[in-house]
């Protein structure tokens, strides 16, 4: 077991390395987008256009092997669009199910905010079930199952914000950011990135990526680190700036990232460190700012800042 343990580690490396050198000077993104995989959960990408996210999600399908399809969100896009349905076929004289863009490993939701309502709450159940149903009938998405989502920044043009209830079932949120000059420099000079992608071989079957997750899930953590997530979450239904604060959902998915972030350290346990290095990826887009913070100008990152300078960390303890 510790064998084959080591070699699934190894292979997550190789995997880092490879987007690394597809995706230049984002080693930070790569390594959070890696663990909530091995988490087995949704990401969401709130970011300027043009700064690789596509790229990324391309990435990772060729690494892992997956089947990736992607979806630009234009206000036209159906909820059928997403889900499927069904035509008449003359030939067989029956209605036929026709597959959706969400009947995929990878699914990569560019410029989610920019589409109706209707159509973005029909990604809910697929997001949190991995089904859909169309004519009363269910069918399962194939395993493993990722939903990579862009978002615009709020208040550009055409732009909708996403219902709490959607936004809540990504397990992280982040930032890419322009790259430093040093990547950027070496970007004009290089080879352009869909041809270090097209150059991308399978580095982790899906087989071991399944097998990645069960090991995440086997990760042990002490009643004092559960109780230090816990008062994390807390804190941000308690705080004068917040006027919503993290769900239920919010505590199980900061378990599930600091696992993961203990796997690919290294370890069998959780340390107060994994859960504080992901607390504002994992709280960021659960939390909603009262008026008072908003015409103070303070934004999310300072406020969950001062919950983990507050919120006292328990001395690391491991035991069984």
């Amino acid at each position: 077991m510790k064998n084959n343990t080591t070699s699934l580690r190894q292979s997550a490396q190789n995997v880092l390395r490879a987007l690394n050198h597809v995706i230049l000077g984002k080693e930070k993104v790569t390594a959070e987008l890696m663990a909530a995989m091995a988490a087995g959960g949704h990401v969401l990408l709130e970011d300027v256009p043009g700064v690789g996210k596509t790229t990324l999600a391309l990435a990772l399908s060729r690494v892992f092997g997956l089947d990736c399809r992607r979806m630009q969100f234009t206000p036209d896009v159906l909820p059928s669009d997403l889900t499927g349905f069904s035509v008449y076929r003359r030939d067989v004289q029956d209605f036929v199910y026709q597959p959706g863009a969400v009947l995929t490993n990878i699914f990569m939701a560019d410029e989610i905010n920019r589409t109706s309502p209707k159509t973005q709450s029909a990604l809910l159940e697929v997001m949190e079930e991995g089904q859909v149903t169309v004519d009363g009938i269910t069918r399962q998405v194939p395993v493993p199952f990722f939903v990579v989502a862009t978002q615009n920044p709020y208040g550009a043009a055409g732009t909708q914000m996403l219902p709490p209830a959607q936004i809540d079932r990504f397990m992280i949120s982040m930032t890419m950011g322009y790259p430093d000059f040093e990547s950027e420099l070496e970007m004009a000079k290089g080879v352009s990135a869909g041809r270090r992608t097209e150059g991308l071989s399978v580095l982790m079957t899906r087989e071991e990526l399944l097998a990645v997750q069960q090991e995440v899930n086997e990760i042990y953590i002490h009643d004092a680190v559960y109780e230090y997530i816990l008062r994390l979450i807390r804190a941000t239904r308690e705080h004068p700036h917040i006027e919503m604060g993290a769900s239920p959902r919010g505590t199980a998915a900061l378990v599930k990232m600091s696992r993961a972030c203990a796997w690919l350290r290294g370890r069998d346990y959780v340390s107060p460190e994994d859960v504080s290095g992901q607390f504002l990826h994992v709280a960021a887009h659960r939390i909603q700012l009262n008026t008072k913070a908003v015409m103070e100008q303070i934004r999310r990152e300072q406020v969950l800042g001062q919950i983990l300078k507050t919120v006292k960390r328990p001395v690391p303890v491991r035991e069984k």
